[in-house]
């Protein structure tokens, strides 16, 4: 197979222009989002407690609020999906709930949600799936509009924001680290796609980017949150204590993003499809923060309070569902190459091209089907939970 010439060079995709081709698969097929997110719906379910607990201890604010002004809340890094919906609906019910029980229900107030993530996120099925919720649900429960931006850049006016939440989006970065490309330097991750495993100054120049990228997130909604607001993040995180991306050796090995994707990535160079610079320039922009990092940015911004910080492990899947890819390797193998796919594909496709981008996906599956030692181990999400008040 002829290699086709690559549509973006690295040093373009990887650092101002990422945000126009990231973001999660859209649609609705195989490879989508809405079709590859159970665990970060899990993770949603696992630290719902918390978020409602903040709501509950911030009621003062919501109560005291002017009731001809909606209560406002954001969604940021939205992407497309039922876990979208989630947060905004345990926000509304618990603060309408609170309502109710305090003044019965003749003082409810208005709920206005902002659906935000980059302008390449599929926000068409965002609003068809929402529809399809509110006609299912005929008593609209709140007004929705999407804003279309990085979460790292200002959002929306001063002083407006009640409740702002992000879900699994956090440890996605706002660009790779340029320190990683430059070719021949001690932080060249060269040979490798991703920061595990990587040599020590590869991960610092990660760790550096995560901090400022943390500092901007923080300092953005210091602004835009009323004094009082709820700041609830679940973010890909790592354990206390740890330099690796992983608390465990087994979940190093079989992470979407380790063994297989630099295997996948390998196969492309050892057959001619891509030469290793190629591969090289490659670099998943994500980085597990751990629970001390993201206290040390809440501490460097200034403005909250940590009401509860806790680090998650997330399983992979269900032991029933690992018995029956047992018996089946290749279903196994399409399921992970979907997950992955869902999540990286169309930066992959921006960087390679579709056609090899194909390619790479189609070894990605083979390896995945061929390790019987996967089917064996158990691979944890790690995620940190943090719940905030603006002070």
């Amino acid at each position: 197979m002829e290699s086709p010439s690559l549509p973006m060079t690295a040093q373009d995709w990887t650092t101002t222009n990422l945000h126009r081709v990231f973001a999660m698969q859209g649609g609705e097929g195989d490879l989508s989002y809405v079709n590859n997110s159970d665990s970060q719906a899990l993770a949603i379910t696992l630290s719902k407690p918390i978020l409602i607990s903040s709501l509950l201890k911030s009621f003062k604010l919501f109560s005291n609020s002017d009731q001809t002004s909606p209560i406002r809340i954001t969604d940021l890094g939205c992407a497309t999906g039922s876990n979208t919906f989630t947060a905004v609906d345990t926000v509304v019910e618990t603060l309408q709930r609170r309502y109710t029980a305090v003044y019965g229900g003749g003082r409810l107030p208005e709920f206005e949600a902002f659906f935000c993530d980059l302008p390449s996120n599929d926000f068409n099925m965002l609003f068809k799936l929402l529809t399809e919720k509110q006609k299912a649900e005929p008593l609209a429960k709140y007004f929705a509009s999407c804003v279309a931006g990085s979460f790292y850049d200002r959002l929306f006016p001063r002083g407006t924001i009640h409740v702002a939440v992000s879900l699994s989006a956090l440890h996605w970065l706002s660009q790779i680290p340029e320190k990683v490309l430059e070719k021949g330097s001690r932080t060249w991750n060269k040979g490798k796609t991703w920061i595990e495993g990587a040599k020590k100054e590869v991960v610092e120049a990660y760790a550096e980017q995560s901090d400022k990228d943390l500092d901007d997130f923080l300092s953005c909604r210091k602004e835009e949150m009323v004094k009082g607001g709820v700041l609830f993040v679940l973010m890909g995180g790592r354990p206390a204590g740890t330099s690796s991306q992983f608390g465990d050796q087994d979940t190093r090995t079989k992470h979407p993003f380790t063994t297989t994707m630099e295997q996948a990535w390998q196969d492309l160079i050892d057959e001619g499809l891509i030469d290793e610079e190629t591969r090289d320039g490659f670099n998943i922009p994500a980085y597990m923060r751990s629970p001390e990092e993201v206290a040390a940015g809440i501490d460097r911004c200034g403005g909250f309070k940590i009401e509860k910080m806790e680090f998650m492990k997330i399983v992979e899947h269900s032991d029933e569902k690992q018995e029956e890819w047992k018996k089946d390797p290749a279903s196994y193998g399409r399921a992970r190459a979907n997950l992955v796919q869902a999540a990286i594909r169309p930066m992959v496709d921006a960087y390679l091209g579709p056609d090899l981008s194909h390619e790479l996906f189609k070894r990605y599956e083979t390896r995945a089907s061929t390790n019987r030692e996967f089917l064996n181990i158990t691979c944890f999400y790690g995620v940190v939970v943090l719940s905030a008040i603006r002070i």
